[in-house]
């Protein structure tokens, strides 16, 4: 796992092979990171990383300034990883949450977070309701920025807040807005 850009830019961490996490590819997460960047100022942003895996995506946020990063993980084994990997950062801003996302997002008690991220596994039985159970929890404020990943076989453009659409080589983001009502 590689950290692209920040205040941890180019720091790497061995992920052991036996993770069962298909962490986004670095080619994905520049170009992801490219497009977020025209959108959503993170420095402050408070960020939700839903189905961390690795973490990278958390770290990502964390060294591109986000004040605050939620990561949730159901894995044991991921979880750990995170921890061991913020621990050598000493990224204190990370809030590791080990547990299922759906309990996770049915039990908050009212929080909202400026950056939204999650990337749960391509074969889970609900991924195509995930984006609306987001979205409908209220969780995103205002000028706020929803991605979900997922593969190809996926067409989330009906939903309220879609915005647009990205695909690189097989990986594929869903970015959904909750834009300032003017």
């Amino acid at each position: 796992m590689r950290i692209i850009s920040g205040k941890y830019g180019r720091r790497r961490f061995d992920v052991p092979s036996s993770f069962s996490a298909r962490p986004t590819t670095d080619f994905a997460k520049e170009n992801l990171f490219n497009v977020i960047g025209n959108l959503i100022d993170l420095d402050g942003a408070d960020a939700l990383d839903l189905f961390a895996g690795t973490g990278g995506i958390s770290f990502e946020l964390l060294s591109r300034g986000c004040r605050r990063v939620v990561a949730v993980e159901k894995d044991s084994v991921h979880a750990a990883f995170i921890a061991k990997v913020a621990k050598e950062l000493k990224a204190d801003d990370l809030k590791l949450i080990r547990g299922d996302v759906f309990r996770y997002l049915h039990s908050l008690p009212r929080q909202s977070f400026d950056f939204i991220f999650a990337d749960p596994p391509y074969s889970m039985a609900t991924l195509a309701e995930t984006p609306s159970l987001i979205l409908s929890h209220g969780l995103l404020r205002e000028g706020g920025l929803f991605v979900m990943e997922h593969s190809k076989d996926y067409d989330f453009s009906a939903l309220p807040g879609f915005s647009q659409r990205r695909v690189y080589g097989s990986v594929n983001f869903s970015l959904f807005a909750n834009r300032v009502e003017s």
